[in-house]
């Protein structure tokens, strides 16, 4: 059956989370100063757990993380996290980031076309819940735990790793968003509600390759960014971010800074302006074909 209306008109903005919309890992923020454990203490427990027990690094800091609560008898439970996601920190204009980008896209397209946010992070989807923008984002797809009948975090219900968050890309280009719904089944290009063309990814180095990758190769849009200090690590990431941009795999790179104006704003603007064109001109193509009795395909 012929599409009778044109349906491929949402731009998707997917965000990994801790390096990228915020400073350092959520943990750090929150669980971690609750149950008094150094960061680094913590971090350098999981490396060396890692190689030791040749454990995945994703369900080694899981793991570690409620049990050093239950050692430090702090109840680690749903609301518990939710309730420290408050004290997560951002980046400079992340909380108006939203506003203005979806208003960027109405103000450009004539109000026809919308725009969805997503996050897929490795982080805890338990904190995400009670960050203060999450209601900008129509999906948050995080590790998660299994709570026990005391409501205490147990093991892990839901891991999302680097290649894992792969997945979720695919969710949101069929449109199959509940883990429920299977994603492996053929479905035409042009019945994807939200092609990869409609998509940016934005992330922050390493552990985002795969989603940027995959982005891109399916005609996509990816930019990396990076801490915009002096310091070691602030350089260090900023290098591997010009190391993806060498590689072509993403667009464009930089600094972390959400704020109106900025570098990140404007080569986001570029992107988004790209994209409405070509949705716009897909549009009256369907509508071409479809007033002349046409085959109507929906291009991808």
């Amino acid at each position: 059956m012929q599409n009778k209306k044109f349906t491929q008109n949402v731009i998707a903005l997917v965000y990994d989370f801790d390096g990228t919309l915020s400073p350092q890992p959520m943990q750090e923020y929150t669980v971690l100063p609750e149950i008094g454990i150094a960061p680094k203490d913590f971090w350098d427990e999981v490396s060396r757990q890692t190689r030791e027990l040749e454990e995945e690094p994703m369900l080694a800091y899981m793991r570690l993380l409620v049990e050093k609560a239950d050692e430090k008898k702090v109840h680690v439970g749903r609301d518990e996290f939710r309730k420290l996601g408050k004290q997560v920190e951002y980046f400079p204009g992340v909380e108006t980031w939203f506003d203005r980008v979806n208003q960027f896209v109405r103000d450009h397209s004539n109000n026809q076309i919308k725009v969805s946010h997503y996050i897929v992070s490795a982080g805890l989807k338990e904190i995400i819940e009670g960050v203060s923008i999450k209601k900008y984002f129509k999906q948050v797809y995080a590790s998660e735990y299994h709570y026990d009948h005391h409501k205490v975090a147990t093991f892990p219900k839901l891991l999302i790793t680097d290649t894992g968050k792969t997945q979720f890309l695919f969710r949101i280009n069929k449109g199959k968003e509940s883990l429920s719904q299977s994603i492996n089944g053929h479905m035409a290009p042009g019945a994807r509600p939200i092609p990869f063309g409609n998509m940016i990814y934005i992330g922050d180095g390493e552990t985002d390759v795969p989603s940027m990758t995959v982005t891109k190769t399916q005609g996509g849009n990816a930019i990396a960014v990076y801490r915009g200090g002096k310091t070691k690590k602030d350089l260090r990431t900023k290098e591997a971010c010009k190391t993806l941009l060498s590689a072509n795999r993403v667009n464009f790179i930089a600094p972390a800074d959400y704020s109106e104006g900025a570098t990140l704003e404007r080569r986001v603007h570029l992107l988004l302006k790209s994209i409405i064109s070509r949705i716009e001109y897909e549009r009256e193509v369907f509508s071409c074909r479809k007033e002349n009795e046409l085959p109507i395909e929906q291009l991808a």
